[in-house]
């Protein structure tokens, strides 16, 4: 039986729904100066629900250094000052809900910001203490040699020393994105017990969904070995397989869809699954995510032989666990479609017309 229907029923409403992805500091600035903010937002919402979609996507408003356009979290459970205050997180949650929007937020559990206490806690505490075992860290080959040959998505080696140049502390850190990025160690349970207060206290709250990124890259392989590939960079983190896609990763899923379903009012998580569509499918299992992302159309150009073909391969993918698939033509990481398509009024009727297509299409989309 799938999380769909059976014969007869009406979809659940995240089944079919289209949400609108807002990335707020790029959105309205409600205060004037000059960066968006929630008070931007919340003016803008009667806007957005004119448009007919279900729901809004907020990008990281949470405190962060702004290294990776907050995607480096320093505190999972707030609110940065340079876009508000909690109690107007609190005033957007509700006049969303009154104007029947959906609000999905981030989660960002693959790492969190090097100015995040735990990890600022774990670099005090010195190597071998409970403290670090929150993180990856490990001895180099050598003062000058990381651990094995990892490389960052974001280019170079994917580890750093903690300090360089002491003699007590030899230790480096692994971070599959920038320095100021390091990876949780999710082989400690601790790691597990902490995000789940960080899901209960946004469901607590009332948010509707949390879209997870980078979900399929937690868990690393048991001993950190080289990859078979010492030049290759991490792309999309696909190419390394020992950074990603390891089974482990699906009970942590197992356990968040528990948390989601534990509440009376619908919960819903959607996975960034950056992997080959049958692969990303099994996050789609019925007691795993509701849904996961469709990447391939992001990379489609104009043509429609190559749309038909991966929508059908993406479709039937879905369809092997009960998942309806969940379409997506751009996002924060790639270039708009309207200049992918050829830039100008080219681009922009084409982009229209592709818009249109994916709405069409069966299943939910993210635009």
């Amino acid at each position: 039986m799938s999380d769909a229907t059976s014969a007869g029923q009406r979809p659940r409403w995240w089944q079919d729904a289209v949400i609108y992805q807002v990335y707020p500091r790029s959105f309205a600035d409600g205060d004037g100066d000059g960066v968006g903010d929630l008070a931007g937002l919340l003016s803008r919402l009667p806007y957005i629900a004119s448009l007919g979609v279900d729901g809004i996507w907020m990008t990281p408003f949470q405190p962060s250094p702004q290294v990776d356009q907050g995607y480096d979290v320093s505190d999972y459970c707030g609110v940065d000052p340079l876009f508000g205050t909690m109690e107007q997180f609190d005033e957007l949650l509700q006049a969303a809900h009154a104007l029947g929007l959906r609000i999905f937020l981030d989660v960002v559990p693959n790492h969190c910001s090097s100015e995040h206490p735990l990890f600022q806690a774990a670099v005090a505490a010195g190597p071998g203490t409970p403290e670090r075992a929150m993180f990856h860290f490990a001895n180099g080959r050598d003062a000058d040699t990381a651990p094995n040959n990892w490389q960052s998505v974001f280019g170079g080696r994917a580890w750093s020393r903690v300090s360089p140049g002491s003699d007590t502390d030899q230790e480096w850190y692994l971070h599959l994105f920038s320095p100021q990025q390091p990876d949780w160690n999710w082989r400690n349970p601790a790691v597990g017990d902490y995000f789940e207060g960080v899901l209960r206290f946004w469901f607590d709250k009332g948010v509707d969904g949390l879209r997870i990124d980078v979900a399929h890259a937690l868990f690393k392989a048991d001993g950190l070995p080289d990859a078979v590939n010492a030049d290759s960079v991490v792309d999309g983190l696909r190419s390394n397989l020992h950074v990603s896609d390891q089974e482990d990763v699906h009970e942590v899923y197992r356990r968040w869809r528990r948390v989601a379903d534990s509440y009376s009012a619908e919960r819903v998580l959607v996975g960034e699954v950056n992997l080959d569509p049958h692969r990303a499918a099994r996050y789609t299992r019925h007691d795993e995510m509701h849904q996961a992302f469709a990447f391939a159309f992001v990379k489609l150009g104009w043509d429609a032989a190559a749309w038909a073909a991966v929508g059908t391969e993406l479709e039937a993918a879905r369809r092997e666990h009960g998942a309806a698939p969940t379409w997506a033509l751009e996002n924060h990481d790639i270039v708009r479609s309207a200049t992918r398509f050829g830039g100008g009024e080219r681009g922009a009727l084409r982009a229209r017309a592709g818009l249109l297509a994916v709405l069409g299409l069966p299943g939910g989309a993210y635009i």
